[in-house]
């Protein structure tokens, strides 16, 4: 494979994105979210040279059903951290068209007072992809908004699927939305998001569903107790309105008490260690999986080995054996 050519390496500006050019951080982005073999080469060449600027932002994971009000809450949550004097970095899983393959893009849209805010950097990325697919865009992308100098990072799911497991993975504090309904929704969400979650928010808690927004509190409090969680903090539920405001100032002293917290016990530090760890032997397999699709004598070889593993000649490990020989 050669090697990104020198001119084109060059174009990155560090200091630029340093100084929180959003133009710089626009174009480094497009870099990492390309899949040209080139752009991967000059994608890790920014990133390390990026990398002694990155950890020093908060990573908050946002998810919830289609209808729950999740980019209502981030412009609402977003503008209140900007009156904070914080820099907001908001990075939207967006679904992929089933049609045309690319990114619906409708944050932005639906975000359009914080988008018009210097202090915020709104982003969406295509939930399909290349190598490590959403996971490795928006990992990556987190490390050049924390050495733009954003303080906080939202990281938005489309709330279906793997996306949601794959952010929890990849942020200090996971949050899930959720509607009023007083419940009813119980049964329907995963047990394992639950487990995941460091705080429910009941959104769209005003006017007629006020009360509903409070039952439906106790009713998650209660079953969030039967669950484990970590020793060092025990996962919140609370109500807030996007549209009015309410309790959003609570949702960021929550996130605040609980960063504190975690970093008391050195929870903070091992959890981002875990998942750098994590990645990389994810990546690893990942990798090994490319590999193996583009060697032809691997390609060649495994409808044969197919072939004798279903008529019971082979066993799966042995032609699993045969097939990494080929590396």
């Amino acid at each position: 494979m050669q090697s990104a050519p020198p001119a084109r390496v060059a174009e990155f500006d560090l200091a630029a994105l340093r100084d929180g050019n959003r133009r710089a951080l626009a174009k480094a982005i497009t870099v990492i979210e390309s899949s040209r073999d080139d752009d991967r080469q000059r994608a890790q060449l920014i990133l390390e040279q990026c990398l002694p600027h990155t950890g020093n932002s908060i990573r908050v994971g946002i998810t919830g059903i289609p209808g729950v009000g999740k980019s209502t809450f981030i412009e609402a949550f977003g503008l209140y951290l900007l009156a904070q004097g914080k820099r907001v970095a908001v990075l939207a899983v967006d679904p992929s068209s089933p049609i045309a393959g690319g990114s619906i893009l409708g944050d932005k849209t639906r975000m359009e007072e914080l988008s018009r805010r210097d202090a915020a950097f709104i982003r969406p990325s295509p939930a399909a992809g290349a190598l490590g697919g959403v996971a490795q865009k928006t990992r990556e992308t987190m490390l050049l908004c924390e050495a733009a100098g954003y303080d906080v990072i939202l990281v938005e799911t489309v709330g279906v699927g793997q996306s949601e497991y794959q952010v929890a993975g990849m942020v200090d504090f996971f949050m899930v939305l959720m509607l009023p309904n007083a419940g009813d929704e119980l049964q329907g969400i995963k047990k394992g998001i639950m487990e995941l979650a460091d705080a429910l928010v009941i959104n769209k808690a005003d006017g007629d569903s006020l009360k509903l927004a409070e039952q439906t509190r106790r009713h998650y409090k209660a079953a969030m107790g039967l669950l484990r969680h970590a020793a060092h903090w025990e996962p919140r539920v609370t109500t807030c309105s996007s549209i009015e405001g309410a309790g959003i100032a609570d949702v960021w002293d929550m996130i605040a008490d609980f960063e504190q917290a975690s970093r008391d016990c050195g929870a903070f530090a091992s959890r981002r260690d875990n998942q750098a760890r994590d990645w990389m032997h994810q990546l690893i397999g990942e990798m090994l999986k490319a590999r193996l699709k583009n060697n032809p004598e691997a390609q060649a070889l495994l409808p044969v080995l197919e072939t004798r593993v279903l008529a019971r000649e082979l066993t799966p490990y042995s032609a699993a054996c045969q097939v990494l020989d080929c590396l």
